[in-house]
């Protein structure tokens, strides 16, 4: 019974990891906008989480720089699967502008798998949430094939 609750809970409450690696802040303004009361995607169950350890969605924003590189494979060994990852704007999909740069590692799937992709240079709003809603979906069915 209390496996079957705890479950239900996990299911309406996704936890939230935002990592930025090496974006211009557009997108990263507009996720925080998704969290906050005006566009509330609190609503659906979303909370950002402090540590990898507590994330069931890895947000990454911005081309993936030589810095940033190592410390975001550390951090995604480190969130407990199923996990699903998404990539907000156009920079984690392509490098965007900053394609060629000297300081640029290449676009996000060369280091994991991308389950969502979040078009857009910022993305709207509204695209997050959408995007965000089908990561749920794609994390429920992670765990039902557990």
């Amino acid at each position: 019974m209390f496996k079957k609750l705890i479950e239900k809970g996990i299911e309406k409450s996704p936890w939230l990891l935002h990592i930025n690696t090496g974006s211009c802040n557009g997108c990263d303004i507009e996720l925080v906008s998704v969290i906050t009361p005006r566009y509330d995607a609190e609503r659906m169950g979303f909370k950002l989480a402090g540590t990898p350890r507590h994330a069931d969605i890895v947000v990454v924003s911005g081309p993936i720089t030589s810095q940033s590189k190592e410390r975001l494979v550390r951090t995604l060994a480190q969130v407990p699967d199923p996990k699903v990852v998404v990539s907000i704007g156009s920079c984690p999909r392509s490098c965007n502008v900053f394609h060629g740069s000297y300081s640029v590692e290449g676009p996000l799937d060369r280091y994991c798998d991308v389950d969502v992709s979040i078009a857009g240079c910022p993305p709207k709003p509204e695209a997050i949430i959408d995007g965000l809603a089908k990561a749920v979906e794609i994390l429920k069915t992670k765990r039902r094939g557990k």
